[in-house]
């Protein structure tokens, strides 16, 4: 069987993951750089492929879920130019399964529908998913597999940044559980504010949602700082830092490989 390259493009990190068949053959992040041409990223990916002892050659297809609109041509060249395959890219209008059950369909951004579907094929419905990226999303699947809709709030990076430009005597720290609420420094106590002030966000919200949709729907929690916050919060259920990838290759299976 041959390799799925998987491109999950957002604001601030282009993560890329390799399968073959449901396996995981490798992982990358990179900087998301709208100034980088189809030939730099071809570059960085055909290296990255050949440290991880992998031909690119072998690369079936790609799949992309881009939240950049000025980079999916250039993914889309990419595609072609070094790995010789037409790429899919998920869209409102593609074909993922996922029923979108909003007020315009075309404003849901692929990297929440791609994580519905994973969501949902993984775990059942109903279920939450928490994506801690740019934004902190929080994004609702009913147990038939509809996408009802979700939460957008300021992503944990960037508030904290906003906090250290706005504020002149506050410094930039390391995102790091201070293990007190009650700061006993400065950066204990930006440490402190972020940390749980995050994890009690995402309680509040989650069980909004669920009394909402007045189920007990399990939370999932994905993104960069998935984990940190996760073991703060008492309502996400389990982490799956590689949600979006397994959506992208999901997506794929069901268009590109049926019988």
């Amino acid at each position: 069987m041959g390799l799925l390259l998987a491109l999950d493009v957002g604001n601030t990190h282009v993560t890329a993951g390799v399968f073959r068949g449901s396996e995981l053959m490798a992982r990358w992040r990179l900087q998301t750089d709208r100034t980088r041409t189809e030939d730099e990223y071809g570059v960085f990916l055909r290296h990255l492929f050949a440290v991880a002892g992998l031909a690119p050659e072998e690369v079936e297809g790609v799949a992309v879920a881009s939240v950049v609109p000025p980079l999916n041509w250039i993914l889309e060249k990419l595609s072609r130019r070094y790995f010789g395959r037409e790429p899919l890219m998920v869209r409102p209008e593609t074909d993922t399964g996922i029923e979108i059950r909003c007020d315009n369909p075309r404003e849901v951004g692929a990297d929440r529908i791609v994580n519905a579907v994973a969501a949902h094929t993984l775990y059942g419905g109903p279920c939450i998913v928490v994506d801690f990226g740019t934004a902190t999303t929080f994004d609702v699947v009913s147990a038939a597999g509809e996408y009802l809709g979700g939460a957008i709030a300021p992503g944990i990076l960037t508030a904290t940044e906003a906090l250290f430009q706005k504020a002149a005597k506050l410094p930039r720290i390391e995102l790091v559980d201070p293990g007190t609420a009650i700061g006993k420094s400065t950066i204990a106590s930006m440490q402190a504010g972020i940390v749980y002030g995050f994890a009690g966000q995402v309680d509040a919200l989650v069980r909004r949602i669920r009394r909402e949709i007045g189920e007990e729907a399990k939370a999932i929690a994905t993104g960069g700082l998935a984990t940190m916050v996760a073991d703060q919060a008492e309502t996400i259920d389990l982490v799956d830092l590689d949600l979006t990838l397994t959506g992208l290759r999901l997506i794929y299976e069901r268009l590109c490989r049926r019988p």
